[in-house]
């Protein structure tokens, strides 16, 4: 059986990586196929602060966005940093539709 699944990619802060972890399982048993970040720089992988990384996971992650069908961001607390919110203009210049872990006024207010 080879079914049409979903492709989600998921945006956000680093520093929420076990939301990452619990919003990708839920994501997967939903029936989607899920992308997400390849390291979590603000949970303690120091890699990401390496000369030229950060700059090389960022474009990554917009092709990981061209990928997918939809992106999901993890917004605890309703925070979005700077590279998120590339991510977010991106997804939708790119035609994405975008989901929101919390709903925030602004988010509410837009639907």
């Amino acid at each position: 059986m080879v079914g049409k699944y979903k492709v989600i990619t998921l945006c956000g802060s680093t520093k929420f990586k076990d939301d990452f972890i619990e919003q990708q399982k839920r994501l997967t048993l939903e029936g989607n196929i899920v992308i997400s970040v390849g390291l979590f720089g603000h949970a303690g992988d120091n890699e990401v602060w390496t000369e030229g990384t950060k700059e090389m996971l960022d474009d990554m992650h917009k092709r990981k966005i061209d990928m997918a069908d939809e992106i999901f961001v993890i917004n605890k607390g309703g925070y979005i940093g700077s590279s998120t919110k590339s991510e977010i203009e991106y997804a939708l210049k790119t035609g994405k539709k975008v989901n929101y872990m919390e709903k925030t006024i602004e988010q509410i207010s837009k639907n």
